[in-house]
């Protein structure tokens, strides 16, 4: 029997192949609090005339919400982080377009259940209200067969979980790929949980597949 061989490793490493990746930015109270005030003002013209928002409700406005009077610091942000993101993936771009922009106004006991955001390449969410049990966003894992095999995890994080929530409290934004999968817990809060998403597209693809196929219920004029 031959002797065993004394196993010695030169180097090891963990590749993160195909991530899914995501970009969270949480604002300073300093930029946040006036431009929030900006949007709940808004808010509140546009729903001026709306019976109150029933429990387990939600209101959606159409889909330019940043371009409306009063939200050019908020199309900038969105704008300025976006390409940063797109930069970040040294992807080839000359310019790209939010095709969508609206405002969800959650009432508490309301859900947002499964889904993407089609004919897109990036989507967002800014979070203008949120308080606890009604701060978070759920991403669901991509991967269709990877439950095949699931051994029970001893600890639950990115690498075993298949599904992961991202805390977002006032004044974060998250940008992700248009195509995965997400959702939002139900609003187990006593107060309207308010965001702003949004759809970035390259502009050479905006004129006919951009627009959301959705029609908000709260017009913007």
């Amino acid at each position: 029997m031959s002797e065993p061989i004394n196993v010695r490793m030169s180097s090891k490493e963990v590749l993160p192949l195909f991530p899914t990746l995501l970009w969270k930015s949480q604002l300073s109270p300093e930029t946040y609090e006036p431009l929030n005030r900006r949007i709940m003002a808004k808010l509140d013209e546009l729903t001026a005339s709306e019976p109150p928002l029933k429990p387990r409700g939600m209101w959606q406005t159409d889909q330019r919400f940043n371009e409306i009077e009063g939200m050019e610091d908020l199309d900038r942000i969105m704008r300025g982080t976006a390409k940063a993101s797109l930069d970040s993936l040294k992807v080839r771009y000359d310019d790209f377009a939010i095709t969508g922009c609206w405002a969800n106004i959650t009432a508490p006991g309301a859900p947002h259940k499964i889904h993407t955001h089609p004919n897109n390449y990036l989507s967002g969410v800014y979070y203008v209200k949120t308080q606890p049990k009604a701060n978070g966003i759920v991403f669901h894992d991509p991967r269709p067969q990877v439950t095949v095999i699931s051994p029970p995890p001893l600890e639950l994080g990115p690498t075993n979980a298949g599904m992961l929530r991202v805390q977002a409290d006032t004044g974060c934004l998250i940008l992700f790929p248009s195509w995965l999968e997400h959702s939002v817990d139900t609003n187990l809060s006593n107060e309207n949980r308010i965001s702003i998403a949004f759809n970035v597209m390259f502009k050479d693809f905006t004129e006919k597949m951009g627009s959301p196929r959705w029609k908000g219920n709260i017009p913007l004029s």
